[in-house]
Parts: structure tokens; sequence; C-alpha cells
């Protein structure tokens, strides 16, 4: 995974004055855009379009400074139809449009050129198993959230207090399949994870596709397929984040899977009354690398 990086942001260089198509680069390495983009939004801190954008952006700040071109044929030259979209671009990324940084020659804020290098780290076991699983139904109420890297997402608190009190039991004896207990589940996640981006937050159960299901509940429908399962447990949910964080970094790099288009289930297995602490089942979807 670490060379496949590294040659996408080679390919990224080659294409800053041009098309850079992430589908079509993504079958020239091997992988998909969906296993790619996570990849290296997990291990670069951003997400794929803000690295291409961000180094287009730094290149053409050369060009802007040298003063050699008028701003339109910079602008056309690294991809965009106008000079006023040129301008938005830019002024994003340096914190001043171009003519500005024409004149007094900055602020320049640049993005330097990736390189991914492996570590030695897996120092702490990594309790997971790999399963098939016949599809399933994920069921409960569901709501469109903005995603927070790290610490309590209030939106998603928000949502599950909103829930009557009575309703968790209700859930929980609806469930009769694997994953078990009350989940956590992220759907339609943004390919980049870029913080802020919307995702699905569905708290519920998961039920066998001939369950009969209550009405006024929400329904992912989940086809059969090939499940990453870690065993976790400690403070919640950084515990949980710092896992995630290490299977991009760690366990991805080191095995012959790579993650496919589906959910993201947390079964939370125990906890303390106020959650501050769990073991729990974190599902990813996965298929052969």
């Amino acid at each position: 995974m670490i060379s496949i990086l590294n040659r996408l942001v080679d390919l990224v260089e080659e294409s800053l004055t041009g098309d850079f198509n992430v589908k079509n680069v993504a079958r020239t390495l091997g992988t998909t855009e969906y296993h790619l983009r996570r990849m290296f939004s997990s291990l670069a801190g951003m997400p794929l379009s803000e690295y291409v954008r961000r180094r287009r952006m730094t290149v053409a700040a050369a060009d802007v400074v040298r003063g050699e071109q008028d701003l339109l044929k910079i602008a056309i030259r690294h991809g965009y139809g106008s000079a006023e979209a040129f301008g938005r671009a830019f002024r994003a990324v340096h914190g001043a449009g171009p003519g500005d940084v024409r004149r007094d020659g900055g602020p320049l804020r640049t993005q330097p050129h990736l390189r991914f290098r492996l570590t030695v780290e897996g120092s702490d076991r990594m309790d997971t198993h790999i399963v098939d699983h016949p599809g399933f139904r994920l069921v409960g109420h569901a709501a469109r959230v903005p995603l927070i890297h790290q610490g309590v997402n209030p939106h998603i608190q928000q949502h599950i207090a909103a829930l009557p009190t009575g309703e968790h039991l209700r859930l929980k004896a609806l469930g009769n399949t694997e994953p078990s207990g009350l989940l956590a589940v992220s759907d339609d996640l943004d390919l980049d994870r870029a913080e802020g981006s919307k995702l699905t937050y569905l708290h519920g159960v998961a039920v066998s596709p001939d369950t009969s299901v209550p009405d006024g509940l929400d329904i992912i429908e989940v086809p059969a397929g090939r499940w990453l399962i870690f065993r976790i447990a400690g403070p919640h949910p950084q515990t949980l984040q710092k896992t995630w964080a290490t299977a991009a970094t760690e366990w991805f790099p080191s095995n012959p899977w790579r993650l496919r288009p589906g959910p993201e289930i947390v079964a939370a297995l125990r906890s303390t009354d106020d959650f501050s602490t769990a073991t729990c089942e974190l599902w990813l979807p996965v298929e052969p690398a």
C-alpha cells in the first residue's frame, strides 16, 4: 500500500497542469478509488482532493509571482475555465488573491510533495478476525450528521438522546443476527472522509432479511460480503478512533485486503453506564486486495 500511495502522489505531480482522474489512476494502480481515497486521507491527514488542490495552487503561485503570463492564461494552464474560479481556489489555499500575491510577493502557503514511508510499529497486538457474512438489514433511527474525527460527536449524541428511553430496549429485542446488540452505523461516508462532511448515522440493530420490520424505522440493506472485525476495549470513543487510525497505518499496509463500499458498524458489547468505557467490535467491509 505504501508503494501505491507514493506512485499516486507521483501521478498527481504529473497531472498538476492537466486532468487528474482518480478512478483511472486507481485502476492503473490495481486498486479501487474507494480504498485509495480512504487510505490516503487516513495516512495523509487530508482528503486526496484537497492535496491535489493545494499542490496545484503551490505550483500556480510560482507562475503568478513570476508575472510572465496574465492570470487567465495561468488559470487555464492549471485546469480552471476562468480567472474567477482560479482566484477562488487560489485564495482558499493562500489566503490572498493572485493579483495581491503578484503585487506583494505573498502570502504563500506551500504544500510540500508528500512521501509515504513505512515505520516499524506494531508493538500492540491487534485482535482481529475476518468473516463471510450473508446479507442482512440494519434497522433503526437514522440521521444525517457531520463527520468529526476526534472526540464525541455532539450531533450523534443529540440524535440518540432524542429517542424515547424504551426505544433502545425495543430495538435490542428486534435484533436477531450478527453484529449483535445495539449498533452505531456510519453509512454514505464521503470518500475522502473530510472533516465536517455529511454521513448517515443509524442507531439500531442487525436483522435477517426476512425479519418483519415495524413501521417508522429506517432500513439499510447490506449485501453478503466479507468483514474485518476488530475487538477493542477502553475509553470511548477515543480507543475506537485510535483503532481506525491504526487499521489504516498498520493493518491494511500489512495485509492483502482493502476496504470496499459499505457501512462501518460499531457493536457495543459491554460498557459503563455513561459509556465512557466500552468493549466494542468495529466491523469494516473488506475484499481481497
